[in-house]
C-alpha cells in the first residue's frame, strides 16, 4: 500500500482517522494550511504563487522575481546570505527502518562524496551495508546515510547557485567573479552542508568543477552556526517550554495520532520520539519530498496522507512556540544563537572587509533562531525551515554616505523596517540579541 502526502488532491477521509477526531476549527486550520502548501515536490505547481511555502525547496531571490529598493542613487556594498542545505535523507530513524522503506531503500550512488587529505588519493566513499549484518533493520537498503544529501537536493543546490548570479552577477552585477577573493563561504561540520556549498558554486560557475574552494567551519562543539555549543541555561528554557500547559494541551489533543503512528512505526515509549513531533515530521517530509511512499508496517497498517498532513501542521505549530511565540522564546534565542548575532554584527560593522559575499549554510535549527531574532515571525509567526530557505542582508550605500540593510526572507522583502532599516540600527538589532556576557549566562 502506499500513501503520498502534498498538495496533490487526497482522497476522502475515512470516519475515523486522528483527523476525523479534530474539531472544525483544527480541521479548517489543516486545510488552510495545506492549499498554500508544498510537500511533495521541489517545484511548485504552476497554478500557485511562485512563493508560496514549499518545504522540499524553498523560495529564494531569483531573477524573475527580484525587485530593487525603492530607492534612487544606491549602491549595493555587501550581501550576506544564510540558508538551510537542500534536500536529503532522514535525519531520524525508526527502531525497524528498513521495513518501513521500499525494498529498493534510498539511492546515492549518483553523488560521488569525496574526503581525503590533500596530496593523497582522491577517496570517494560509497554506502551499503552487507546482508548479513546483524544491524541492518536500522536503516534502509540502497546507497544512502541518514541525513545525506541526495541527488535531488544537489539538483538544488545547483538552481540555487544559477538564480543567485543571476541576480547579483547578471542583474545587478555586483558580483563580478566567482573567487574567494569575492566569496566567502561558511558551513557547519555537516558534510551535506559542504557539498552544498559546491553545489552552489556551480551553479553559479560551473568552471568551478575540480577547483579547490576553502570552506571555513567552526569546531563542531562551539559551532555558533548550527548551533552546538553547550548552554545548560538554554536547555533549561527549553525543558520550561515543554511543561507550559500550551505545549502539553497540544501532545494531548493529539494522543489519538501519537498512538497510531507509535503503533504503526514502532516508536512507542521512545521519548525522543514522543516528546515532540520532530521524528515524525523529518521522517515523513523527507519520503514525500522524494516521492518515496509514507510508511506501512508488516501488518498493513500504513501512516495515512491525512495522518502526516497533520504531523506537518503540529511541526509548524511546534517550531513557531519553541523558537517566537512561547514565554521563554525571545530568550532561548538569545542564548543559543547569541554567538552568530554577534558575528553578523561583528561582519557588518567592517563591511568594507576584502569580500562582496558572505554565504552561510547552516540547518533548520540556524534559520528559525535567525529568522525568530530578526522579528520575522512578529505578526504571522514562523513556520519550519524549509529546504533551502534563504534569507539574505543586502547593505546598500545610499547618498551621504548613509547605509542601510534590506532584509529578504525566501526571495520576498521582508515587511517594514526590514525592508529598509538604517545599518546603525540593524546592527544595534543585532547587538541587542547578544546576552551581556553569554558565556556566563549560558552556565
Amino acid at each position: 500500500m502506499e500513501h503520498r502526502a502534498g498538495s496533490s488532491t487526497r482522497p476522502p477521509l475515512s470516519t475515523d482517522t486522528p483527523y476525523s477526531r479534530l474539531s472544525d476549527a483544527q480541521k479548517l486550520h489543516v486545510m488552510q494550511f495545506l492549499t498554500t502548501s508544498v510537500y511533495n515536490t521541489s517545484i511548485t505547481p504552476g497554478n500557485l504563487p511562485w512563493n508560496t511555502y514549499n518545504y522540499c525547496n524553498a523560495p529564494h531571490v531569483n531573477p524573475d522575481h527580484y525587485s530593487m529598493p525603492n530607492e534612487s542613487d544606491v549602491r549595493l556594498e555587501v550581501v550576506i546570505v544564510a540558508m538551510r542545505h537542500h534536500k536529503r535523507t532522514p535525519d531520524n530513524l525508526f527502531p525497524s527502518e528498513r521495513t518501513l522503506n521500499p525494498t529498493a531503500g534510498w539511492d546515492c550512488s549518483s553523488i560521488i562524496s569525496q574526503s581525503y587529505a590533500g596530496g593523497t588519493a582522491q577517496i570517494f566513499t560509497r554506502t551499503s551495508t552487507h546482508p548479513l549484518h546483524p544491524f541492518a533493520d536500522h536503516i534502509w537498503a540502497g546507497t544512502c546515510d541518514s541525513g545525506q544529501l541526495t541527488r535531488e537536493g544537489f539538483d538544488d543546490a545547483i538552481k540555487h547557485g544559477k538564480d543567485f548570479w543571476g541576480v547579483y552577477h547578471e542583474g545587478l552585477g555586483f558580483l563580478e567573479h566567482v573567487n574567494e577573493k569575492e566569496i566567502y563561504i561558511r558551513t557547519s561540520t555537516e558534510p551535506r552542508t559542504h557539498q552544498v556549498a559546491g553545489a552552489i558554486l556551480y551553479g553559479m560557475d560551473p568552471d568551478t568543477a575540480g577547483k579547490q574552494w576553502s570552506v571555513h567551519m567552526q569546531p563542531d562543539i562551539i559551532d555558533s552556526l548550527v548551533p552546538n555549543y553547550a548552554c545548560p541555561a538554554a536547555g533549561q528554557l527549553r525543558a520550561d517550554v515543554q511543561a507550559t500547559s500550551s505545549w502539553v494541551e497540544h501532545l494531548v489533543q493529539h494522543e489519538p495520532l501519537q498512538r497510531k503512528l507509535g503503533w504503526t512505526l514502532g516508536t512507542t515509549g521512545l521519548d525522543e520520539w514522543n516528546s515532540w513531533y520532530d521524528h515524525f515530521f523529518d521522517a515523513l517530509t523527507s519520503r514525500t519530498c522524494h516521492g518515496h511512499p509514507l510508511p506501512c508496517n508488516g501488518t498493513g497498517a500504513c501512516v495515512t496522507q491525512e495522518d502526516a498532513e497533520i504531523v506537518f501542521s503540529i511541526g509548524d505549530w511546534e517550531y513557531n512556540y519553541i523558537f517566537n511565540d512561547s514565554p521563554q522564546a525571545g530568550q532561548y534565542v538569545k542564548l543559543t544563537f547569541g554567538i552568530f548575532f554577534a558575528e553578523l554584527a561583528h561582519t557588518l560593522r567592517h563591511k568594507r572587509q576584502k569580500h562582496k559575499l558572505y554565504m552561510y549554510i547552516g540547518h533548520d535549527g540556524s534559520m528559525v533562531r535567525l529568522a525568530a531574532g530578526l522579528g520575522l515571525g512578529s505578526a504571522n509567526g514562523l513556520r519550519w525551515p524549509a529546504m533551502g530557505s534563504e534569507i539574505v542582508l543586502e547593505v546598500w550605500h545610499a547618498p551621504y554616505n548613509v547605509f542601510y540593510v534590506r532584509v529578504l526572507h525566501e526571495g520576498s522583502p521582508a515587511p517594514p523596517p526590514l525592508d529598509w532599516i538604517p545599518l546603525r540600527e540593524f546592527i544595534q538589532l543585532l547587538e541587542d540579541l547578544v546576552p551581556e556576557n553569554l558565556g556566563a549566562s549560558c552556565a
